[in-house]
């Protein structure tokens, strides 16, 4: 792993500049991601899990790619009740403001001889990407299913990278069973971005796909 010090010298604009330096620049990712987008479009499944093995679980068999309502039913039960709270009142939380915040149907705006109709409707089929790293994020499960759900999403998925062992943290997979997402998926990086955007055997494309990732799913997005 590379690291960098930085000190801050009293310049922050200075700082921020030297901090935007490290971060590489989509280009020198898109062959890459072009390469892993078209592969997966073509072989489906077995190109999605040989990324797996490759990116996700350090040569060891893949886990199925979708995650089973048991195995989500399994991980919400065994949820420490401190964080099972925190992620209820998370969803509460966001219930309220949805709800509170959503905009009318339809509305118009009239400039001069002309006159803007402002029409708001669901998508048809969501997806919640969901990073890997360090440390679980339930927080953007919440932040991605449950405004898809108020808002009338019939289909909402959420897909997260796999652990060396093949299985998704189950703090994750519990916070898809206490949202309500639709499916889950055992995948990761740009080939769930093209998994997700195209389709395979076992996965289902979407119209829109949201949530953080790193930098080659940024640009599998883009």
């Amino acid at each position: 792993m590379r690291c960098e010090r930085l000190t801050a010298s009293g310049d922050p604009a200075g700082t921020a500049t030297g901090l935007r330096a490290l971060i590489p620049a989509p280009d020198s990712v898109s062959d890459a991601v072009t390469q892993i987008i078209d592969t997966v479009r073509a072989q489906g499944d077995g190109a999605l899990l040989d990324y797996t093995r490759t990116f996700d679980t350090a040569g060891n068999e893949p886990r199925p790619l979708v995650v089973t309502e048991a195995e989500l039913e399994a991980a919400a039960a065994s949820l420490d009740p401190a964080v099972e709270h925190g992620i209820l009142r998370a969803i509460e939380n966001l219930e309220a403001i949805s709800v509170g915040s959503r905009a009318p149907a339809e509305s118009s705006v009239d400039l001069g001889a002309s006159r803007i109709a402002v029409r708001h409707a669901p998508v048809m089929r969501a997806a919640v990407y969901v990073p890997g790293g360090r440390a679980p994020y339930p927080s953007t499960v919440v932040m991605g299913v449950v405004p898809a759900r108020l808002a009338g999403v019939e289909h909402i998925a959420v897909c997260a990278p796999p652990r060396r062992d093949g299985e998704v943290d189950p703090t994750v997979l519990a916070a898809c069973r206490l949202t309500g997402a639709t499916a889950v998926y055992r995948m990761g990086g740009a080939q769930a971005i093209a998994a997700l955007a195209y389709g395979t055997e076992t996965v289902s494309a979407v119209d829109v796909i949201v949530g953080p990732g790193n930098l080659y799913v940024q640009e599998a997005k883009r």
